[in-house]
């Protein structure tokens, strides 16, 4: 479904106006849904309030459809719909409390989809390492590598200068390799 911006645009603003905006939502669900949920979870590192935060984010996308303006692509504008979201979330007061308290494992016998996807996820051993770096560089290599965004998307992302995603890319890399280094030195 991705394109360049404008035929993206172009056919958001076409089925906007039609009367079906619910069959816009589903497409974006279905091509996107996967990419959404995984983003909020490695911001916040919490299955449940993944789910709840795809859920939203998904619902501010069917309320905004008509303000998407093609200046970047659907996937940059559904991810910083994402990462706006789930800081909203990590900033409520509630959850600073739930978070004092604790996380409660799954209780569900069956592996959902989420929890598929998070096993794959950390299949890979580079992944736990980058699970396990602080926000900022986790956020800055997860755009990068999994979503493969340009610095100047990740920029749009994170509303911070594309000097800054160089710099954070830099530092984040290397924070990985010394994680690779400190983990063959215990090893020995």
């Amino acid at each position: 479904m991705e394109t360049t911006g404008v035929h993206v645009f172009d056919y958001l603003k076409y089925v906007s106006e039609a009367t079906d905006q619910k069959a816009i939502l589903r497409n974006l669900m279905e091509a996107y849904g996967n990419d959404v949920w995984n983003y909020a979870f490695s911001i916040c590192r919490n299955m449940d309030l993944a789910d709840d935060i795809t859920q939203d984010a998904f619902l501010k996308v069917y309320k905004n459809l008509t303000t998407f303006r093609g200046e970047s692509s659907v996937k940059t504008w559904l991810l910083t719909i994402t990462r706006n979201t789930t800081y909203d979330y990590l900033r409520k007061a509630f959850w600073k409390k739930v978070t004092l308290v604790g996380f409660i494992g799954s209780t569900g016998t069956c592996p959902s989809a989420e929890n598929e996807a998070m096993e794959k996820l950390y299949a890979s051993d580079i992944w736990k390492k980058v699970i396990s770096l602080p926000a900022k560089y986790r956020e800055i290599l997860i755009l990068h590598a999994h979503y493969q965004l340009s610095t100047k998307e990740m920029a749009a992302v994170l509303r911070i200068s594309e000097g800054t995603v160089k710099s954070r890319l830099h530092h984040a890399r290397l924070k990985v390799l010394q994680l690779k280094e400190r983990e063959a030195l215990e090893s020995i």
